[in-house]
């Protein structure tokens, strides 16, 4: 199937919703909690490429409320450089959940990871945001993907106070980029390249806490 083709068959279905930008809390001292439920891609058929891209639009075709069908199908289409596509096809999804379903965190995680390999930091972190603003919680991948997103809008100063509570939560792991691979193993090398500069700058001047 085309991209036109594609196109086509979502277009004028899908009205764009953003998520408002919020303020980020203060850092947290640590963050050790595991968030296996937030982490995880949204995978509602097994297919890849135009495979997928068939199967999700006749699913959605039958129940065009079906989230994580949406969901998928936004991936693919910011995944292909489609990115105006897939944030019409996010909201979609998004106006299907609240943030008490079970859905809505994984959602909004991937929706913000999505936008930031698209190049809008600022949306990425408009939707991180909300997972950290909202239920709070002390999850492992908070202080290094917030200090990612930060640092690449420019904002570079919350940037290291958020790199410097991963280093506070497990020191003999963020004080040394080497370990990057291991400890982000699905980030894309150029994002660990920028988390990198990241603890440079923090080696340089580390934040005092509190």
């Amino acid at each position: 199937m085309s991209i036109r083709t594609f196109c086509l068959l979502v277009a004028g279905l899908f009205a764009s919703a953003g998520a408002a930008a919020q303020s980020l809390p203060k850092p947290d001292e640590f963050y050790f909690d595991a968030d296996p439920t937030t982490t995880r891609p949204i995978v509602a058929v097994k297919e890849t490429g135009d495979a997928a891209i068939q199967k999700l639009l006749k699913a959605i075709e039958r129940n065009p409320r079906a989230k994580e069908e949406h969901a998928q199908l936004a991936h693919l289409a910011m995944e292909g450089g489609r990115a105006d596509l897939g944030k019409d096809l996010y909201a979609r999804a998004l106006a299907r959940v609240t943030s008490s379903d079970a859905l809505w965190r994984p959602l909004v995680w991937n929706y913000g990871w999505d936008l930031l390999r698209s190049g809008d930091a600022d949306g990425a972190l408009a939707q991180w945001q909300q997972v950290v603003t909202l239920r709070r919680s002390n999850a492992s991948w908070i202080p290094p993907t917030l200090a990612l997103a930060l640092w690449s809008a420019g904002r570079k100063d919350e940037a290291l106070q958020w790199y410097a509570a991963a280093v506070r939560t497990e020191p003999q792991q963020w004080r040394d980029p080497a370990n990057f691979p291991r400890l982000l193993p699905e980030w894309r090398e150029s994002e660990r390249a920028t988390l990198a500069e990241v603890e440079a700058a923090w080696a340089a001047n580390p934040p005092a806490w509190p």
